[in-house]
């Protein structure tokens, strides 16, 4: 259960990294919109930032999740 607990949470933190880095940059060097998340909020540059460190961050719980030893049990 823990491994797949794992991969579900770095799954979603791709992702939502990648929105958060691809709506930074896009609206920092081109003044344009991409990627879905604008459709959802709209958000200055720095909060898009705070998703990325978000998204980051659940990468990292994943991870650490996925590679936490079994516990076993003494009977």
């Amino acid at each position: 259960m823990r491994t797949t607990i794992g991969y579900t949470l770095e799954s979603i933190g791709y992702v939502v990294g990648a929105q958060g880095l691809v709506s930074f940059g896009s609206q920092t060097f081109f003044g344009t919109e991409w990627g879905w998340l604008h459709k959802i909020v709209d958000l200055p540059s720095a909060a898009y930032l705070g998703i990325l460190a978000a998204g980051l961050a659940l990468v990292l719980t994943g991870v650490r999740t996925r590679k936490a030893p079994a516990r076993r049990k003494i009977a």
